[in-house]
Formats: C-alpha cells, structure tokens, sequence
C-alpha cells in the first residue's frame, strides 16, 4: 500500500512517500517542493499543483493524505497556505484519489505518542520508523509523518472490523 504525504505550505510544501506492508514501513521517497519568493503566486501554486501530480502519477499511491491547516495569529500566511493546499487538493481530485487529512495534534499523538511532541521528536520518530540514517529536513519529517499516522489509522481501523 502506498501512501504520499503532503504538508503544505507555498514556500516549502513537504511530500513523503511510503510503502506499508503487513506493518512495516518503508521510505519510497521525501521531499520539498520549494517555490521562489519572487515568482507570481499563480505560478508558485502551478508549481507545486505540477510536482504534486508528478509524484502521483510517479506512484500511484492508494492513500493521499495531507496535514490540516491550524494557524491562531497569522491570517495572511493562513491564506497563502490555503492556496497551496488548495492546488494539492486539486491535484489528488484530477487523479482520482480521495484527500484525507489530520490535524498537527493527531499526526503528533500517532507518531510520537504525544500530541503536544516538538518538531525535533517528530522528526526523531519518523527517522525511526523507516529507518532513516540521513539528515531530513523539518517539512519532510511532517509530511512523512502525516503518512504514518494515515496508515496507523488505517491498520487500526481493519484491526477493528
């Protein structure tokens, strides 16, 4: 089962992709897709709309699943994110896959166990569990973990059935 993970954001939208098999994870692939301050916003968001398809079409992943926004002070940057989530959403539609999606306290809880954890125990933690050696940066770490609590979630809810 192949899971993309998205956090997004307009400078910097973090993607992970992993394979989950009878409960063991693999990293397939992460990144940043980073979009230049100086471009136009339609094209930053054409940018990050183009590498998101690019990476479904790449893996053809069963589970799409992307980060909800939660933003308290600033109503600009919320703004400028929502435009970005706003293509990534439209890039899983064109391709036929459902969006789910969790809020930063859930991705935390399944993770790390602590839904108030640091981004430094996030990213541990992930490292972890696809055995990771090298260096990820921060938003890799996020969305690679929005994959993670996705497939928790969903191992969890066949366990139930």
């Amino acid at each position: 089962m192949i899971t993309i993970g998205i956090d997004p954001g307009t400078a910097k939208t973090g993607y992970g992709v992993i394979s989950s098999n009878n409960g063991k994870n693999e990293l397939l692939e992460s990144g940043i897709i980073v979009t230049s301050k100086t471009r136009r916003s339609e094209e930053r968001l054409s940018t990050i709309y183009g590498r998101v398809s690019s990476l479904i079409n790449k893996f053809k992943p069963r589970y799409f699943v992307a980060e909800q926004l939660f933003f308290n002070t600033n109503a600009k940057t919320a703004l400028n994110v929502g435009q970005a989530r706003g293509a990534i959403l439209l890039a899983a539609s064109h391709s036929n896959l459902q969006c789910f999606e969790y809020t930063p306290l859930q991705v935390k809880q399944a993770v790390v166990g602590y839904g108030r954890a640091d981004k430094k125990q996030v990213k541990y933690m992930v490292k972890q569990i696809l055995s990771i050696e090298e260096k990820i940066k921060d938003d890799e770490a996020d969305a690679l973990a929005v994959a993670i609590c996705h497939v928790n979630s969903y191992n969890s809810k066949i366990a139930e059935v």
